[in-house]
């Protein structure tokens, strides 16, 4: 059977939960079936990653970018347009909100055979304003009518979709996010990490890592982080991330006085050995998919104390494997860092617990390429019979 080309979609190549994902299936695809092709933004801190893939061809847009350009949108739509169009392309799988719009659109313009969209958190939450929200919704209610398959990583996404009127149930197929579980296993290396950072062997570390946006709420962490200090001034915290409030973060921690506490890691690449030196992993979260930052955090043996939004519920059960509490109630995030702190028996026993949930099937990269390939096989026998 001749090769089926395929091409994917992002909007953009950064170190986030979706961008790490998307990259583990293109290296895990059956090279023998598919030619594979991505289309993104022409700058990322993954995209040196992207290049070292076998047998991936990369194709950098001239126009694709996060923020919403109504000129450059609908150039970047006739670059997509245009590469499927001219490389004869069978199937058109996107990720991440934009690129699943414009990418979508293009797909059917261009009579794509087969169009996939993944969710990883839907572009509209509680925190727009109504009428972005609403526009939103119509753009995904609209993109459903010719997408043949959206893939979700929660059930929690599935169920706000088909709230939302947007697709019907025989539509969605939940596929979770696949880790490596062996890779975020300490043997050893919390001690080798911890003097890089500034931190010493008996300190308690309390971290998070995710984009400095305001999704992720980073401010709330910092605040947070301040009235631990005044509780248990010996406990230090460390934030992995970039992003567009990285210098509000700078400022309120001179403000706050914990330049001494909290640790701005910037982005990083070995995030296995950072979650090794970590005793407590927190994300504040307003809305979320389902964090793949939660998933390592487990992986690693690290209890997780984060907000309880999107499909986080799904794989941590709150006062048994974890916390998890409502967004921007920081007083009791605080206070149950602070129990978890003082209690080292809670967090190996959380720890253990909530590893036993992520340590099945469900969560294996292996798991998550064979489920993906399925969909292509299954949607693409459905076509040429039809």
């Amino acid at each position: 059977m001749p090769k089926i080309n395929i091409l994917y979609v992002i909007t953009k190549l950064e170190l986030g939960g979706a961008q790490k994902q998307l990259l583990s299936l293109l290296g895990s695809l059956d090279k023998e079936r598919y030619n594979i092709f991505l289309f993104t933004a022409k700058d990322g801190l993954l995209i040196n990653e992207a290049l070292s893939i076998k047998g991936l061809i990369l194709i950098k847009s001239k126009f694709l970018e996060r923020p919403v350009s109504v000129l450059k949108d609908i150039l970047a739509f006739f670059e997509i347009y245009n590469f499927i169009k001219r490389n004869r392309i069978k199937i058109v799988h996107t990720h991440s909100s934009k690129a699943g719009i414009l990418g979508r659109f293009a797909a059917k313009a261009a009579r794509a055979s087969i169009i996939i969209h993944t969710v990883h958190g839907w572009s509209f939450h509680d925190y727009q304003l109504s009428a972005v929200n609403s526009f939103y919704i119509f753009l995904e209610k609209l993109c459903a009518t010719f997408t043949d398959r959206i893939i979700v990583v929660s059930n929690s996404d599935k169920q706000k979709g088909l709230k939302n009127l947007i697709g019907s149930d025989e539509q969605y197929i939940i596929i979770r996010y696949g880790i490596d579980i062996n890779e975020f296993k300490d043997s050893g290396r919390r001690n080798l990490i911890r003097p890089t950072l500034g931190l010493n062997e008996d300190d308690l570390v309390v971290g998070m890592i995710a984009c400095f946006k305001p999704q992720k709420s980073p401010l709330d962490f910092i605040k947070i982080a301040y009235s631990i200090k005044k509780e248990i001034p010996s406990t230090k915290f460390i934030m992995v991330g970039d992003g567009l409030l990285r210098k509000k973060a700078r400022v309120l921690i001179k403000k706050l006085d914990l330049e001494e506490q909290v640790i701005l890691a910037g982005w990083r690449n070995d995030i296995a050995l950072i979650l090794s030196a970590l005793d407590i992993f927190v994300l504040t979260s307003l809305w979320e998919g389902l964090p793949i930052s939660v998933l390592e955090a487990i992986a690693a043996g690290v209890p997780v104390v984060a907000t309880d939004t999107g499909g986080i519920s799904e794989v941590i059960d709150s006062g048994k494997t974890g916390y998890l509490v409502a967004s921007r109630d920081r007083q009791t995030m605080q206070n149950r860092i602070e129990e978890l702190l003082r209690d080292t028996e809670k967090r190996n026993e959380f720890a253990n617990l909530a590893q036993k949930r992520i340590n099945s099937e469900e969560f294996l990269l292996s798991k998550m390429a064979k489920d993906t390939e399925e969909v292509y096989f299954n949607l693409w026998k459905g076509s040429q019979y039809a």
